[in-house]
């Protein structure tokens, strides 16, 4: 298997715009089946400033799907799974477990995000196309 290039990693253009205005109404987290040393990749990013928990598979031992990254980042962020929200690229990683757990989830179709979610038993909540949809979503629903 292909060893992980980070060098090919780059966050999305409204990345940085998102979190910084989501950070003020929400706690914002991240859970990533990544190599060692994602945070540091994201304060070079300039994100991990509107981060409060990073949890990584390289640095857990564990990975998405299993359940257990979820729980990790729940109990370091004290947050329980209903009032919790999973934001994510993949039905198979990222919402399929959350919604098992009791997240309410978010299928984001940006990037090299191809999902066809049709194909799965259970629906996200919402299905955005990008960061400012997603934005937007989350803001309306505080005013």
């Amino acid at each position: 298997m292909p060893r992980w290039d980070t060098n090919l990693e780059k966050a999305f253009p409204d990345a940085a715009e998102c979190l910084e205005k989501l950070s003020k109404r929400y706690k914002i987290g991240v859970i990533a089946n990544q190599i060692i040393g994602t945070a540091e990749r994201l304060e070079g990013y300039g994100l991990l400033k509107f981060i409060d928990v990073v949890v990584a598979s390289a640095e857990e031992g564990v990975a998405k799907p299993d359940r257990r990254i979820f729980e990790i980042a729940l109990e370091r962020s004290r947050c329980s799974a209903e009032n919790a929200v999973m934001i994510g690229d993949r039905m198979d990683n990222d919402i399929i477990p959350a919604h098992d757990i009791g997240m309410k989830t978010v299928l984001i179709k940006q990037g090299f995000a191809k999902t066809d979610e049709s194909s799965y038993q259970i629906s996200p909540d919402h299905i955005v196309n990008s960061l400012t949809k997603l934005t937007k979503i989350f803001l309306s629903q505080e005013e």
